[in-house]
């Protein structure tokens, strides 16, 4: 019989691990699959275009043909950047949400929506402009994102708002139709705390995701260089999403720069579904190198990236670090214990608990082993390069030495399971298993079988 395929890092992890996932394209947007199609757009370096590229699965948007479904015109209004664009499916036609300034003054940004009625939105013939979006102030305006709950249609963006002395703020209104508001804008969020001023004083880049009876809304913070970061506002599902005191902000950003997987200035993400149907994925762009010459928001190389997103035990998100290139990326929960019982490290130390306040320090990659390709090894993603090792009976996470020693006490062969679950055993000793006891990782025999099988989520 031929060979089953190879699983995907999809198959494996949830989502792909293409880092990036397309190049150049910042503010990046990924659809819901729409008649089993994924499709993308994003803010261009040139800020002169709007495109679209559209595929069956999320890796392949990455070499998906992309389509110029509308550009600025030479002059005048909306001749300036062209920013944020997002893509919404509304009431069987297609929207694109974007900002643009104008030709005399770039940074005279306002927002605009265009429509098709067309089936697909890579067609270019289908687009039509509707028109700005206006609010109560004509002053700097950008980053519309829509969404619908519980029978209503909600528009979030981001504005200066004239008598606040920000560079913008969060507001909220119901929309009439997909571009007009039908109720005045509240707002209901203010760059004050210190991760929201680095540079510039901006909320911005709102992404909605409703999960677990609660509102989730994301929005990026400060200058778009390696302090930018994201920020996470909360409001219960049954409150007044139009009322300013339903939605709370975390004190702390929620994603930020890693100088570990060199990944910096990550944020203006969206939200998309795994390919299950169930797994949600974080979409952002992040840069991978810090320093940048001149001003960053003509600096080309926020890529568009993404990764898994994990869900707490209570009920809210967590984000985690952006995790770097590399292969799938698992979390080992022992099967003896609740599935949000996991094996994570501490520096060095490695311990199996339910503590969630670092996801990052219980996601590993699983791959080909340190002593050879029938063996597989453990690597930190937090910690590139560091390995799960067993030291005369002890499991830790070290640094990656080049000797046979070190490449031994670091491999393991991976031992199949019922229902997905795997055992690792230590490479060339028989009896020494990966095991789970009162909250340590230790090393011995496979009886009894749950306490030495582990959970891949």
């Amino acid at each position: 019989a031929p060979a089953a395929p190879a699983p995907t890092d999809a198959d494996v992890s949830g989502v792909p691990t293409l880092d990036p996932l397309v190049t150049q394209r910042a503010d990046p947007f990924v659809t819901h699959p729409v008649d089993g199609t994924y499709y993308f757009t994003g803010s261009v370096p040139e800020y002169d275009r709007l495109v679209v590229r559209g595929a069956p699965t999320i890796a392949g948007l990455a070499t998906a043909t992309e389509t110029v479904v509308w550009r600025r015109p030479a002059s005048g209004r909306m001749g300036g950047h062209i920013w944020a664009p997002e893509l919404h499916r509304i009431g069987g036609r297609w929207y694109i949400y974007f900002a643009a300034g104008d030709s005399d003054d770039v940074f005279r940004i306002r927002m605009y929506v265009l429509e098709s009625v067309l089936a697909d939105p890579r067609d270019p013939a289908g687009w039509q402009l509707r028109g700005q979006i206006r609010t109560e102030w004509d002053s700097f305006a950008l980053d519309a994102t829509t969404f619908a709950h519980r029978g209503r249609r909600y528009l979030v963006w981001a504005q200066s708002e004239p008598e606040i002395a920000v560079n913008s703020s969060l507001y909220i209104a119901q929309l009439a139709n997909p571009w007009t508001l039908a109720t005045k804008p509240v707002r209901i969020a203010t760059p004050t705390r210190s991760w929201e001023v680095q540079g510039f004083a901006v909320n911005e880049g709102a992404a909605v995701l409703v999960r677990n009876g609660r509102v989730f809304l994301t929005f990026s913070a400060s200058a778009t260089d390696s302090r930018y970061c994201m920020g996470l506002l909360t409001a219960d599902a049954d409150a007044d999403l139009l009322d300013h005191r339903s939605w709370v902000k975390r004190p702390e950003p929620v994603f930020v720069s890693n100088e570990q997987t060199r990944r910096w200035g990550p944020g203006h993400n969206s939200f998309t579904v795994a390919e299950d149907g169930v797994t949600d994925v974080l979409v952002y762009h992040a840069r991978d190198y810090r320093d940048i010459t001149g001003d960053p928001l003509y600096d080309p190389n926020r890529h568009a990236r993404v990764q898994k997103l994990y869900w707490d035990a209570d009920g809210t998100p967590l984000f985690g670090i952006p995790v770097g290139a590399g292969g799938p990326i698992v979390r080992l929960s022992p099967a003896d214990a609740s599935r949000y019982t996991f094996v994570r490290h501490v520096g060095s130390t490695v311990v199996v608990d339910t503590d969630s306040r670092a996801l990052a320090d219980t996601q590993f990659r699983i791959g080909v082993g340190l002593a050879g390709a029938d063996t597989v090894s453990v690597q930190s993603v937090d910690q590139p390069g560091w390995y799960l090792r067993v030291v005369d009976g002890t499991v830790r996470l070290d640094p990656a030495r080049d000797d046979a020693g070190f490449a031994g006490q670091a491999s393991f062969h991976r031992v199949p399971r019922a229902n997905g679950r795997v055992s690792l055993r230590l490479a060339g000793v028989s009896s020494a298993f990966l095991r789970h006891e009162d909250g340590r990782l230790t090393v011995g025999p496979a009886v009894p079988a749950h306490q030495s099988t582990f959970r891949l989520t």
